[in-house]
């Protein structure tokens, strides 16, 4: 579908932000590839008592800060609040630990722009063997399990890389703190704004692969999958229908847009934004 140029997605109208906690050690290496990439760069310190402030306090960046530790699904609010209230027209989020790259950013931008009003969400499939396989396991099972409640598959549904189109971060009362707060977003956008997700393939690095390059994951695959998996459960009852999104599931497989051709379709771009 192509849009007019005026509404297309651009480094200038995109907000990229980065949760943080106790990130020093590669917080300013991330921020510096996201301004690269894009103008409004927006970090959300989440009581970090660390030297992740100090690392970056010299960028050109938007620095929030939580006073005491609030949760990853906290500092994603209050970073779609600061980019709404700033009229940017989506946001791009990062972790603060250097697992995603800032050069698949424009990667991003550009499948949105030949998915408008989608939620793009980035699936670490290049590399994949590079991930911890208790990892892969606990993520493709909360891929099935999330994709049986939105009615569509998804891959890689904890991936912390995604660009979300502005209604979704102007939602009010998205339920879930931490990571479980992400697994709602996806919720969200298919059961209440009927939003398609698309994923993009992307490369990330694991602390067991690079363990004296990156910290070790803030993610415990027990505790965090558990939390997940429960609150899944109890929004499927919440927004009912389970068996027709069930069924509606298995004939709506994940939607992969990968101009490459490896993962997915090589959807043709609309418009004349370079291509990934």
């Amino acid at each position: 579908m192509t849009q007019p140029t005026m509404h297309r997605l651009n480094p200038d109208n995109v907000a990229v932000v980065i949760p943080a906690l106790n990130e020093a050690l590669r917080i300013r290496e991330v921020v510096q590839s996201a301004l690269a990439q894009c103008a409004h760069v927006i970090v959300v310190d989440d009581g970090s008592d660390d030297d992740t402030r100090a690392a970056i306090a010299d960028l050109p960046i938007t620095l929030l800060r939580h006073r005491q530790r609030m949760g990853k699904g906290a500092s994603l609010r209050d970073g779609f609040a600061e980019a709404m209230r700033r009229g940017l027209r989506a946001v791009l989020t990062m972790d603060g630990d250097g697992q995603h790259r800032g050069e698949d950013i424009p990667r991003l931008i550009a499948a949105a722009n030949r998915h408008p009003g989608c939620l793009i969400n980035g699936a670490r499939l290049r590399k994949r063997s590079q991930q911890p396989l208790y990892r892969r396991i606990g993520n493709d099972f909360g891929d099935w399990g999330i994709s049986l409640v939105c009615g569509y598959g998804i891959r890689d549904t904890q991936c912390g890389q995604r660009l979300y189109p502005s209604q979704l971060c102007m939602l009010e009362h998205v339920p879930g703190e931490d990571f479980v707060y992400e697994a709602q977003l996806l919720l969200s956008a298919a059961r209440e704004l009927q939003m398609q997700v698309v994923s993009v393939p992307i490369e990330a690095r694991y602390h067991t692969v690079h363990s004296n390059e990156f910290r070790k994951s803030h993610f415990r695959l027990v505790r965090d999958l558990c939390k997940i998996t429960a609150h899944v459960v109890m929004q499927s009852l919440h927004y009912g229908d389970v068996l027709a999104h069930i069924r509606q599931s298995r004939h709506h497989p994940p939607m992969i847009d990968d101009p490459s051709g490896e993962f997915g379709t090589a959807f043709a771009d609309p418009g004349t934004h370079a291509r990934a």
